[in-house]
């Protein structure tokens, strides 16, 4: 299990990283709450609740990565399922996305809050699958999306903060600047 020691420092870092990001958007949310904007619940759970989701998720994967796992079988198996309910939830993410009315996403939102989110957690449970084969490979595939869920859950978090801030006053649906 050499292998996976290795990677212990670089877990701990993506790990805390989405703990404390998870808390940060948490107190976010609570300071725009009087604000006086086009929100509605359907709106936060397809563009906030997905936020906190992806920075679960690389808090997830790393506390899997960290565990003192007696063999790779185990947490191929963990990362492998982690990685199908990524999916799962995107496909829930995308309903939410079509049928709430106060946003019309452009393709930017379909390729940060759907198409790259999902391609992460493919990437988790692919390289779960591969855990046993080509293990450094494998590795590499499964820190790769950690950090990748962390960094969509930054990027897609100053988006919706940006587009609260302004007031969702924009007349078309293109990213803010």
């Amino acid at each position: 299990m050499a292998e996976l020691a290795r990677w212990q420092s670089f877990y701990v870092i993506v790990g805390s990283s989405g703990a404390a990001l998870i808390g940060v958007q948490f107190v976010v949310v609570a300071l725009v709450a009087n604000l006086c904007i086009r929100s509605t619940a359907e709106s936060i759970s397809a563009f906030g609740t997905p936020t906190v989701v992806h920075f679960g998720g690389a808090l997830l994967v790393s506390a899997m990565m960290s565990a003192p796992w007696p063999s790779l079988g185990p947490p191929s198996v963990a990362l492998a399922l982690c990685g199908l309910g990524g999916l799962g939830y995107g496909a829930v993410v995308i309903r939410r996305v079509r049928s709430q009315t106060v946003y019309t996403p452009g393709w930017q939102d379909w390729l940060w809050f759907i198409i790259l989110p999902c391609s992460s957690y493919a990437s988790v449970g692919l390289a779960a699958l591969c855990l046993h084969t080509t293990t450094q490979v494998a590795l590499f595939g499964i820190a790769g999306a950690a950090l990748g869920l962390l960094l969509l859950g930054i990027h897609n978090a100053w988006d919706t903060l940006t587009y609260i801030v302004i007031g969702g006053s924009r007349d078309d649906a293109s990213e803010p600047e």
